[in-house]
């Protein structure tokens, strides 16, 4: 079964390009010019995933993705924000009126792609591919295999977890309290500083065949993974 998804996006090149790429990666793709042409197409057909532009005519991405919670039929719907606006606070009021996760332009197709099946597996698990692949490491959820450049990785279970969720968001820096809410869970109590200890397990593990560190640290901030 193909997901669906729903490209809001006023910049025709741009809506175009986003098409053509996910329909080469498996998802049936339906374009909206605005956001009144958007809750149209949700009225008629709800999708699987919205990809949602912040800035668009009539009503504004925000304004779209506000509607949308508000309806019952599509409080639970998957959104992800397209947004040239890099500074956090915006970057939070994209998630506080509900959206699932955000973009900013430019951005590579590889990211946007990865950010899809991430939110679907979260949310719509039974649409989400099992094998995600970020440059040249390839994660089996289900064989609960590592593969990079054709050499299996041996990962533990903590480690297996901490790259499966940089996969779903490669680029994205994740502060040491984001990963531990994520991987360890919000309510365990574990010091910031284990997150560093299983970095540099995955880190050792994978480039163990000589291969670049994928895994880029911003000081201050965090780690993230590299999208290519």
């Amino acid at each position: 079964m193909q997901p669906h998804v729903l490209v809001v996006e006023d910049e025709d090149a741009l809506s175009e390009l986003l098409s053509y790429n996910l329909k080469k990666e498996g998802f049936r793709v339906s374009l909206a010019a605005d956001g009144e042409e958007a809750m149209m197409l949700v009225e008629e057909r709800q999708p699987d995933v919205v990809v949602l532009d912040w800035m668009l005519p009539k009503i504004s991405g925000i304004e779209v993705c506000r509607r949308l919670r508000s309806r019952h039929e599509s409080r639970n719907l998957p959104i992800i924000m397209l947004t040239a606006r890099g500074e956090e606070a915006d970057r939070i009021r994209g998630l506080d009126t509900g959206a699932d996760d955000y973009i900013v332009k430019p951005f590579l197709m590889k990211e946007l792609f990865a950010r899809v099946r991430a939110v679907l597996r979260r949310i719509r698990p039974g649409l989400a591919e099992d094998s995600v692949t970020v440059g040249d490491i390839t994660i089996d959820r289900v064989a609960h295999r590592v593969v990079r450049s054709d050499l299996e990785i041996h990962l533990g279970p903590t480690e297996f977890r901490l790259l499966d969720y940089l996969m779903q968001h490669p680029g994205r820096v994740f502060s040491r309290e984001q990963l531990l809410d994520a991987v360890w869970g919000s309510d365990v109590y574990v010091e910031a500083r284990t997150v560093d200890v299983h970095i540099g397990r995955l880190r050792k593990a994978l480039s163990a065949g000589g291969e670049h560190d994928p895994i880029r640290t911003v000081r201050s901030a965090g780690y993230a993974l590299n999208a290519g």
